[in-house]
């Protein structure tokens, strides 16, 4: 996939002007890019559904539809509402004076098409359907045929991933100039379907800049020279593991050994396991109250740490040294309840990387999950800010947020990871490309893409989503890590 840029929704609308004030056209650019997709995944010849709205999105659709016309498919083109843009106004009349008969609504009895084409609303709309549009949305979903959506899946809010009351249900969203993050996040991950960037040969040179990107990292610093030891690629503690939550911290250590640490401490709560007999390259030394830590080069805190004083104690400890932090889990809950520890956290000038899930994003913030997940961007930039950290907002389209705002959206991995301990196995991970000295934002970057790609593996491998342990997970951190490398 392209990891390529995402730009606000002003920063859009200034490239678009942008490149009609250097004369080019981009909505027949959008159109030709349509009808070259459809040419390939449609029969020749075959019937195909295209829907127009009134702007400039049904504009981009009315071209596509002319040039399908003029490669030999049969066309229906359905367009409710009058053109409301003069760009659409010539777009209908091109495809008219082509001979397309344009239906205002669509037949009761229509039969399913070999493909429908969506171009009733793109990313501008910021309004709820009314009735009429949402029942003709439910029409058209219930066509058993395939859906291409132009841009963005009509109804769909394309920054915040949110359907604005009803939205088409795609299989594949071929979106212009740039990524939106909302195709990738909350239910819009499932309405887009996959996504496909094209760029319209839009010269670099008029871009703004970016908000963000489409997460794409580099394996290259993982490389490995002959001449090295296990002291070249760092030593993690991971601290957690309270009564009861010992498998937190099993399993974060795994993952720092599968994700190449050196050597890896663990530094459970609970003091009854002596060794770990599945994987005995993990150092465990439980900690008491007066204990020191080992002298990692990367502190993660939070699997299994549990909320009871000591485990408070620990992570105040923690804060004050001067290692990069991972804070995941009860270290997180720990600091949503403790404003004093979370002052510590904001004022911390050392690299610190928080891995919330949304009710734990919820919680730093004094908001509700329903209002993370409404807006994921906004807030995982907010938490990013108010703690001076690169934030990590696991979910559909996990988001990695830097202080200034600038973040990268993932798109590897899905619902194969929605299992208990798959946040113990990211934090491992995480940690240990820390102790490889990568750099802090580009470390989470990489970390939340391997482990969404050991979630891809499983789904090709096995044919579904089901049945991912976290355990295994860990196993199948090097296996992909080692792939990026071989084909970098």
């Amino acid at each position: 996939m392209d990891g390529g840029p995402i730009l606000s929704l002003p920063g859009l609308r200034q490239l678009e002007q942008s490149a009609e004030a250097a004369g080019l056209d981009l909505m027949r650019r959008a159109a030709q890019a349509a009808a070259d997709w459809t040419a390939q995944h449609a029969p020749a010849a075959s019937r195909l559904l295209v829907c127009a709205g009134p702007g400039n999105n049904g504009g981009d659709a009315l071209y596509a539809a002319l040039a399908l016309h003029q490669r030999g498919y049969r066309l229906d083109v359905l367009q409710p509402s009058p053109p409301a843009s003069a760009a659409c106004r010539a777009a209908r009349l091109a495809a008219e004076q082509a001979g397309l008969a344009i239906w205002p609504t669509l037949p009761d009895d229509y039969p399913a098409p070999a493909l429908l084409i969506d171009g009733l609303f793109g990313i501008g709309l910021s309004r709820p359907l009314d009735a009429g549009w949402q029942r003709l949305m439910h029409a058209l979903n219930t066509l058993a045929c395939p859906k291409l959506a132009l841009d963005c899946p009509s109804g769909l809010n394309a920054y915040t991933g949110q359907p604005l009351g009803a939205a088409l249900r795609a299989d594949h969203t071929l979106t212009f100039l740039c990524h939106k993050p909302g195709l990738f996040g909350g239910p819009g991950a499932d309405l887009a379907g996959a996504v496909t960037l094209a760029r319209l040969d839009c010269p670099a040179n008029l871009y703004p800049p970016a908000e963000g990107a489409l997460n794409a990292p580099d394996a290259s610093p993982l490389a490995r020279s002959r001449d090295s030891h296990k002291g070249s690629y760092g030593s993690v503690c991971i601290l957690g593991g309270a009564p009861g939550m010992l498998g937190a911290v099993l399993l974060a250590g795994r993952s720092a050994l599968r994700g190449g640490a050196g050597k890896v401490y663990l530094c459970p709560l609970d003091d009854r396991l002596p060794v770990d007999p599945t994987t005995p390259e993990l150092m465990i030394r439980p900690v008491d109250e007066m204990a020191a830590l080992p002298g990692a080069d990367v502190i993660a805190v939070g699997p299994g740490l549990g909320q009871q004083p000591w485990a408070e104690q620990l992570l105040e400890q923690t804060l004050a040294q001067t290692q990069p932090l991972v804070l995941d889990a009860d270290a997180l809950n720990l600091l949503a309840a403790r404003p004093a520890l979370a002052a510590k956290l904001a004022a911390r000038p050392f690299p610190t990387v928080l891995t919330p899930h949304p009710a734990e994003a919820a919680r730093l913030l004094g908001l509700d999950t329903t209002a993370i997940q409404a807006d994921r961007v906004r807030h995982a930039r907010a938490l990013a800010a108010r703690f001076h950290c690169v934030v990590v907002l696991k979910g559909a389209g996990s988001l990695i947020a830097r202080p200034d705002g600038y973040y990268l959206v993932n798109a590897s991995g899905g619902p194969e990871l929605a299992a208990a301990g798959q946040g113990d196995v990211l934090t491992g991970l995480l940690a240990a490309l820390l102790a490889q000295r990568l750099p802090t934002f580009e470390a989470a970057a990489l970390a939340v893409c391997l482990h969404g790609l050991a979630g891809d593996d499983y789904r090709l491998e096995t044919g579904g989503p089901i049945g991912l342990t976290a355990s295994a997970t860990a196993e199948r951190i090097s296996r992909v890590a080692n792939r990026l490398l071989a084909a970098r």
